[in-house]
């Protein structure tokens, strides 16, 4: 009987315990988000999602164009990024080659460790100083080179959980080692790709240091790709740093907005392509 009592003494600690932590892991979560609604919920109207920046001592106007502006410059880097980052990921879970695709897997975990602020100057660097200008094609580029290691990484570690005898149940048919990698190995682990995608996209959709180093800011409607655009994590910045009042309202107005974004982004990923991707093989 000691020895029974003694085990759920030890398992009802150990529950606790963990329990704790896992309230330790989420608190800050929590406090962030009801913090961010407190301070921000008053700013949010119809105005807010549609209207330009208001001047300087005058109240109202929004953040629309920052809106606009990110959906652009992550939609550009999506274009670019997503074929760009699973094809790396694709070709470093393909065997042979082992020298040359480690000093590449190397090159793609140092890429993920580095600040973005280092990823911001070096994107400046190349594409901003040859053009002599800040431009949506510059903060685009930047974003890619965020987004690009990532899903390299996320894909090849997806591709690598498939079991090996599916891709050699495949050879055997008779199918060439491309057929097998894309429509068997990469539709196996499709939830997985999908899931690093979602992930890659929301970590891209709050960067900011990057964004000032190339696309830089303005207060109205984008015009030209090749011009000096808004983001809306730029925008929350540039209001979160003014001494007016009425901008730093409209700061965490944009963050509780961006934190929303990013949570729901995660929350689909979690939830829905977990789901509809369960019964595929290799899926997490």
């Amino acid at each position: 009987m000691n020895y029974i009592l003694q085990r759920k003494l030890k398992n009802a600690f150990m529950l606790a315990l963990v329990s704790f932590c896992a309230g330790v892991a989420v608190f800050p979560l929590i406090s962030v988000f009801v913090y961010l609604f407190q301070k921000g919920v008053s700013a949010l109207n119809w105005d807010f999602f549609t209207q330009l920046p208001a001047p300087v001592g005058s109240t109202g106007g929004g953040i629309g164009n920052g809106l606009l502006g990110s959906a652009l410059l992550i939609g550009m880097a999506s274009l670019v990024g997503i074929p760009w980052g699973v094809g790396v990921g694709i070709y470093l879970a393909e065997p042979g080659q082992k020298k040359y695709k480690a000093v590449l897997r190397f090159i793609t975990e140092l890429l993920i460790s580095t600040p973005s602020i280092v990823i911001g100057l070096f994107a400046y660097t190349i594409f901003v100083m040859p053009m002599k200008r800040f431009s949506a094609h510059a903060g685009a580029a930047s974003l890619v080179l965020i987004l690009v290691p990532t899903l390299a990484r996320t894909t090849e570690g997806m591709l690598r959980q498939i079991p090996s005898h599916i891709r050699e149940a495949g050879l055997a048919l008779g199918l060439p080692r491309w057929k097998v990698t894309l429509f068997v190995l990469v539709r196996a682990g499709m939830g997985g790709i999908l899931t690093g995608i979602m992930l890659g996209i929301a970590r891209i959709a709050g960067e900011t240091a990057p964004l000032l180093f190339t696309a830089l800011n303005n207060q109205f409607w984008p015009r030209a790709l090749d011009q000096p655009i808004s983001s809306l994590p730029v925008q929350i910045y540039t209001y979160a740093i003014s001494p007016f009042e009425e901008w730093q309202r409209m700061a965490y107005g944009g963050a509780f907005v961006l934190m929303v974004l990013v949570l729901s982004l995660n929350l689909f990923t979690r939830f829905f392509l977990k789901r509809k991707f369960s019964s595929a093989p290799g899926t997490a």
